[in-house]
């Protein structure tokens, strides 16, 4: 396992016991990064009108559509770090 991916994981687990709920744009661009460090550019069909939530979190996650699985890894490590 390299730096990078251990400084990872350990901010997805300090994301999970953050002092204060960040708000909801924060939210989903911590989704969006995770979603593009673990599995890559978005391939999923786009959820429909009705389902607000969904939608929101996939156009989250293909907001970062080219970016390197390394690159969203230090991005998210950052975000975490700065709400911590």
């Amino acid at each position: 396992m390299n730096d990078l991916t251990a400084q990872f994981e350990a901010a997805v687990a300090n994301s999970k016991s953050l002092t204060e709920r960040p708000d909801n744009s924060t939210l989903l661009k911590i989704y969006g990064l995770y979603k593009q460090a673990t599995a890559g550019d978005n391939a999923e069909k786009k959820p429909g009108f009705s389902d607000m939530v969904g939608r929101a979190k996939w156009e989250a996650w293909d907001s970062f559509k080219g970016t390197a699985s390394e690159a969203a890894m230090q991005q998210y490590v950052a975000l975490i770090d700065s709400l911590g």
